[in-house]
């Protein structure tokens, strides 16, 4: 499963797909197939152009983020949290052993927040490596330099560095949570991420209580042409599809109860 879903993801990105038109065109304006390739320019087009010169992407993610909002207040005490992995650079810290972070890196600094405020706090950080190489470090051990340089014990740390997937973090994360003792722990994630994490979680049986971060749109998008920011409209395309992609994935797997969980 993990193999399949990094090979459709390869090849099912907007870009992705946007290639693969350009190049049926061109097939079929060699062989002479004027109409498909017509099509398969048209097509081409329209995916680059929504995905690059408009808002679409951006409110995509918008909804993702919408599904779980933060509870305006810190909890009043804290056990523990879940961190899921995804926030580490994690290719360079193999090799330079830093703490590198990617756009996600909020997950690790709201966690840091709060265990200082909440001392007495596990952190779990679950996250092996995602790759399909499998030669990378994962946030798990990467976690283990982070944490101890803001006054973070490791002893307060629970590492969990097999999984690669989201659900490898629910299915692991439960067996450390049974062995030590612990239950209805923060789940933190970015806030697109939520709805399939919390759905994962919940066909597995997990108390949780969503605390999303991470926010990548202001929650006031519309739908319109947007042509001053390309590149991060295609990021944030392309991040809302690949959720997309696992929300009906896991639902049709089995993994979740709901389609979109909120």
């Amino acid at each position: 499963m993990f193999l399949i879903s990094k090979l459709v993801w390869i090849f099912a990105q907007p870009l992705s797909l946007a290639f693969f038109l350009v190049f049926l065109a061109l097939i079929a304006g060699l062989l002479r197939w004027r109409i498909l390739s017509i099509l398969g320019a048209t097509g081409s087009a329209l995916i680059l152009f929504v995905t690059l010169y408009t808002t679409a992407g951006n409110l995509l993610m918008q909804g993702l983020e919408q599904r779980f909002a933060k509870p305006a207040a810190d909890p009043d005490s804290l056990q523990c949290m879940i961190v899921l992995g995804g926030a580490f650079e994690n290719e360079v810290n193999t090799v330079r052993h830093g703490i590198e972070f990617n756009a996600a890196a909020d997950r690790f600094v709201e966690a840091l927040r709060l265990a200082q405020k909440f001392p007495q706090s596990r952190i779990l950080v679950s996250g092996g490596d995602g790759s399909i190489s499998g030669i990378y470090e994962g946030d798990a051990a990467a976690s283990e330099r982070f944490f101890p340089l803001f006054g973070v014990g490791r002893d307060r740390l629970i590492e969990e560095r097999q999984s690669r997937t989201t659900f490898e973090n629910a299915v692991n994360t439960k067996e450390f949570l049974t062995s030590q003792g612990l239950s209805n722990c923060l789940l933190i994630t970015s806030g697109f991420h939520m709805p399939r994490s919390v759905g994962i979680f919940r066909k597995l049986g997990i108390d949780i209580v969503p605390w999303p971060t991470d926010y990548r749109s202001d929650g006031q998008v519309s739908l319109g042409f947007d042509f001053t920011q390309p590149n991060l409209n295609a990021q944030n395309m392309a991040t809302a599809i690949r959720e997309w992609y696992g929300l009906v994935g896991y639902y049709l797997a089995g993994r979740t109860s709901e389609l979109y969980p909120q």
